[in-house]
């Protein structure tokens, strides 16, 4: 870091956001040896079911300690409660807490030589040089004291679904779709019962719990992550989880409530064409159909990481697109197929009821699990992938049964 004449800080990168995608970033820039400012609003985890592959525990280094539950098995629940009870064959699910897991990825990037400091983004402007200024309130109160500012060659916007650093520089990005989602996480039981297994992911397809989405019991050892999610008006996510929590018979302590609007949708561009570049929810990189987001938020941020090194290694404003290409290169097709799937499978209780039905299928289990934990599209197996077509279209045309 450096000082202008005028005493005012001057970064290589300021990166808005402490979550998954703007820790990822700052440690990858902090390490390479570029000065960077992580500003991260304190004081808030974002609802989330906490559920990482094993793809992110061995790319990211994640250590064991971090991992509150191994999940093994997951059970599908249609509206007609109908279960579908489906095995993760040779490995696990981890799951871990927001409320953790966040906080050891900022501290990595201090680690690594990054400034963290507790603030709330309130503007960006540009002083006569051009150069971007990020002006931020510290502290958690975003209303209270006096606003501070630095200087910086590049900006990483990791702010969220709602990001200010987006909609302050980044056309179109007011256009983001989202779906509500709500948990709250109570102490699991302590003595196990037919309708909960610490082991098991249950997600549960049912309209009067998510008209629109899903909602989900998921174990995180000694605390659960009881949710739902809806992009519906008017649509109680609270009242939705009180009838979930009694179902699932978690009548425990509750420990928190958290709420927020997760995106649907990646968004078409990541950056100004200048100095800014998107990463995480900011971007949009929440998987449809599944809302999975750690994962692609922590690969988002390593590529717009990536993108930010090679603008300040070349100059050239070109480099901040390869954030979104490479991204979508690797994901975009899955995203697609994902966002197909919730707009058809999850628009009615008899087309959910079919989506459950089609996931008793063995070949659909084992690719569908191998996909999750690997990242991956499955293509070793094309006899697989033709069966599940035809019984697809077996499905879509009402043929197979239910």
């Amino acid at each position: 870091m450096n000082r202008a004449s005028d005493g005012t800080e001057i970064f290589d990168v300021v990166v808005v956001g402490g979550g998954p995608a703007g820790a990822t970033a700052a440690h990858e820039l902090a390490q390479g040896g570029r000065s960077v400012l992580l500003l991260d609003r304190s004081g808030r985890t974002k609802p989330c079911g906490g559920a990482i592959p094993p793809r992110l525990i061995r790319d990211f280094g994640i250590p064991d300690d971090l991992l509150v539950a191994k999940i093994t098995s997951a059970r599908m629940i249609s509206p007609k409660s109908e279960n579908v009870d489906i095995p993760i064959e040779n490995g696990f699910v981890g799951m871990v807490d927001r409320e953790a897991f966040d906080p050891w990825l900022r501290e990595r990037a201090v680690a690594s030589g990054a400034d963290l400091r507790s603030g709330t983004f309130k503007l960006f402007s540009r002083d006569g040089d051009g150069v971007a200024r990020i002006h931020y309130r510290p502290g958690a109160d975003p209303d209270a004291g006096a606003v501070h500012s630095v200087r910086a060659r590049a900006v990483i916007g990791a702010d969220g679904a709602t990001s200010e650093v987006a909609k302050q520089t980044i056309k179109g990005a007011e256009r983001m779709r989202y779906v509500f989602a709500y948990h709250e996480i109570v102490r699991s039981p302590t003595v196990p019962h037919a309708a909960f297994d610490a082991q098991r992911c249950d997600v549960i397809y049912r309209g009067e719990l998510s008209p629109d989405f899903y909602s989900w019991v998921f174990p995180h050892g000694a605390t659960t992550s009881i949710g739902t999610g809806s992009a519906r008006k008017g649509f109680s996510l609270r009242t939705a989880v009180s009838a979930l929590r009694g179902a699932s018979q978690l009548d425990g302590e509750t420990i928190r409530r958290e709420g927020a609007p997760i995106p649907m949708k990646p968004l078409p561009r990541w950056d100004n064409g200048r100095d800014v570049v998107l990463a995480g929810d900011a971007a949009g990189v929440v998987a449809p159909a599944s809302g999975e987001g750690i994962y692609y938020a922590m690969v988002g941020g390593q590529f717009a990481a990536q993108a930010v090194e090679a603008l300040l290694v070349t100059g050239d404003v070109r480099s901040l697109k390869l954030a979104r290409k490479k991204f979508m290169k690797l994901h975009g097709l899955v995203f697609w197929v994902l966002g197909i799937m919730q707009r058809f499978w999850y628009s009615s209780e008899g087309r959910r009821e079919r989506f459950v039905s089609i996931c008793k299928d063995p070949d659909v289990q084992k690719l569908t699990f191998e996909a999750y934990m690997n990242k991956e599209l499955v293509r070793r197996k094309p006899m697989a992938h033709v069966r599940i077509f035809f019984k697809d279209l077996a499905h879509l045309l009402g043929l197979a049964p239910a």
